[in-house]
């Protein structure tokens, strides 16, 4: 049969689909609305063709892969021929000769790429042998846990380690039928450099790096008559959590995400808004404390904790520039077991907070000896968005049945500018908004105070208030991060305050949200916190009558030492700087820091 190919259009399985800027033909093919099996192909990262599962045949060219040939007019190509289609199947029957197919019991179960892709090419059965010996989890990291035995080598986690978060904590390792990723030097995943941001978990198209679950010692914890469980969810988690139950990205499920932690067996539910809200009374006072004395300037953020560890691992000298406020988890957690007890008549060990986050690198701060009060956490235990979603169904419970309900007061009564820390720039916004009103001595519309909104992982803005200027960047991504300190430290941008989150868009965008490979449901998601926003009836900090109350009745005067107490922290070095070590010589960190690039 003759084809023809008319201008810009490239002809795909018999059908003309016109060329409209998509970097490659993977991206064209599915727009046309064919899915092309693919493990390591990621729009936001580089190009890497080690899968050679989107093979196509083009006229005059043969077989090619589709992730790595450029959408060029004039194309005719076969994406479904029996060469093809044999390719395919050997390539995933070889992967899953060596991969652990204990299904039913893994993390990722019901979203496994390989599992879909298996049953897509309609594999029945597997006609290889494997060859190699099962290896044990690595279980090192109290964030994340590694299974090398399902791996797929689809190089997703060390390739956005590497370009998006510019760390390289996980790379390729040996060559041929032994290539594996590995942290360096063999050694487990939280004895490098990881910053648990978890991404690498959130890529991984199997279950080869998954978030490390804590369900079960919450459900331990919920059976124990002895402890009272009191639940804290961010701001986030609200809006991801129905895309695990069916709903549409975005959805708003506060009440019945309420509801069904009160099933479970919480005996409170607050909201990490409300703690939010107190970050923002303590970094607004702190910011603007710094902003006049022109001392440590700029004021970084530190509400995310893999942004927190990064600048102690690679740029402890910015320390003294970080804000010292708590991350509104550990704001509510410590202000939880420090009234909690004596109100309840309990000892503070009887009292278990239990977080829900967004986000893998609140599991490792959560355990950080800074948050510890005589050896009792302030935070006990923190589970996913995907892991609550988890323990919903193991509980049986129908959870667009349930019948809403309001989170618990007073601390989970929150405004607008607790709820938008969830989104990347939220933060500087809040702060914003409690700023202008300290600097001009009246209300400032909250309407003029959106200027750091946006979807780029680097931006700026800068707001006039009177006749002081506030300056201000927010990036997300801490390769992005990397950059934004070196032009600081070059002096080819003068800031005064940066907010800084690892993960893309914010917590919206935490590895522990629900796994989807739909770009748009992050998006949805930052929507829906800002709808949230406008939905509730006071959208600044200082409005919250309940955290002045807080500070009435507990807390003393904002940035005061009662509060400096409760409510910040420090931090240090996680450099070796002792050369008289005796493990100096065979330290894996000192030997990793020799590589890394200067910041």
């Amino acid at each position: 049969m003759k084809t023809t190919v008319t201008a810009n259009t490239i002809q795909i399985d018999g059908r003309a689909v016109p060329v409209n800027g998509e970097r490659n033909l993977l991206e064209l093919i599915r727009k046309s609305g064919i899915e092309l099996p693919t493990f390591c192909y990621h729009s936001d990262l580089s190009v890497y063709g080690a899968c050679r599962l989107c093979l196509v045949d083009i006229q005059g060219r043969g077989i090619q892969g589709a992730c790595s040939t450029p959408a060029e007019a004039g194309l005719v190509v076969r994406t479904q021929t029996e060469e093809l289609r044999d390719i395919r199947r050997i390539a995933v029957e070889l992967l899953l000769a060596n991969h652990d197919q204990q299904c039913p019991t893994c993390p990722k179960s019901a979203s496994c790429r390989l599992q879909g892709i298996a049953r897509q090419l309609g594999i029945r059965h597997v006609r290889f042998r494997p060859v190699h010996a099962p290896e044990p989890l690595d279980e090192s990291s109290v964030s994340l846990v590694r299974d090398p035995n399902k791996c797929v080598l689809c190089g997703d986690c060390v390739r956005f380690c590497g370009e998006i978060q510019g760390i390289g904590a996980i790379d390729f390792a040996y060559r041929g039928h032994e290539a594996a990723v590995l942290p360096a030097f063999g050694k487990g995943l939280g004895e490098g450099e990881c910053v648990n941001c978890g991404q690498c978990a959130a890529l991984c198209p199997t279950g080869a790096l998954s978030p490390r679950p804590e369900t079960n010692d919450v459900w331990r914890a919920l059976h124990d008559a002895t402890k009272t469980v009191v639940v804290q969810v961010a701001p986030a988690v609200r809006v991801a959590l129905g895309e695990a139950f069916g709903m549409m990205p975005g959805t708003d499920t506060s009440g019945r995400l309420v509801a069904a932690l009160k099933r479970l067996g919480a005996a409170r539910v607050y909201d990490t808004a409300f703690s939010a809200d107190l970050t923002v009374l303590e970094e607004t006072h702190e910011f603007l404390e710094r902003k006049a004395s022109g001392e440590r300037l700029p004021l970084f953020t530190s509400c995310c904790p893999a942004w927190v560890k990064f600048a102690e691992q690679f740029a402890p000298d910015l320390l003294p520039n970080l804000s010292t406020c708590k991350s509104p988890q550990q704001m509510l957690g410590a202000l939880c077991k420090d009234t909690l007890p004596a109100e309840l008549g309990l000892a503070r060990e009887q009292v278990v907070m239990v977080s829900v986050m967004p986000c893998t690198a609140k599991k490792f701060e959560a355990k950080r000896p800074e948050f510890k009060v005589g050896g009792n956490p302030d935070v006990d235990h923190v589970i996913t968005t995907q892991e609550l979603a988890h323990m919903i169904e193991e509980a049986g419970l129908q959870f667009d049945e349930l019948e809403p309900e309001s989170f618990d007061l007073p601390m989970g009564f929150k405004t607008g500018a607790g709820v938008i820390f969830g989104n990347s720039g939220g933060v500087s916004e809040a702060v914003l908004r409690h700023a202008s009103e300290v600097v001009a001595g009246h209300p400032v519309p909250v309407s003029e105070l959106c200027m750091t909104r946006g979807e780029e992982g680097m931006r700026f803005a800068s707001v006039e208030i009177g006749d002081v200027v506030l300056k201000l960047a927010v990036v997300y991504g801490l390769r992005q991060a990397r950059t934004l300190v070196n032009r600081i430290r070059n002096g080819e941008l003068a800031v005064d305050l940066v907010e800084v989150m690892a993960c893309p868009g914010g917590c919206v965008g935490g590895a522990g949200q629900p796994v989807t490979a739909d770009g748009q449901a992050r998006r949805q998601r930052t929507r829906s916190l800002y709808e949230v926003d406008k939905r509730l009836d006071l959208h600044k900090s200082q409005d919250n009558h309940y955290v002045r109350e807080s500070y009435r009745r507990h807390l003393g005067d904002i940035g005061g030492p009662r509060a400096h107490q409760v409510l910040h922290t420090h931090y240090a070095s996680r450099r070796c700087a002792s050369e008289g070590c005796a493990a100096h010589a065979t330290c894996p960190q000192v030997a990793l820091r020799s590589e890394e690039p200067a910041i």
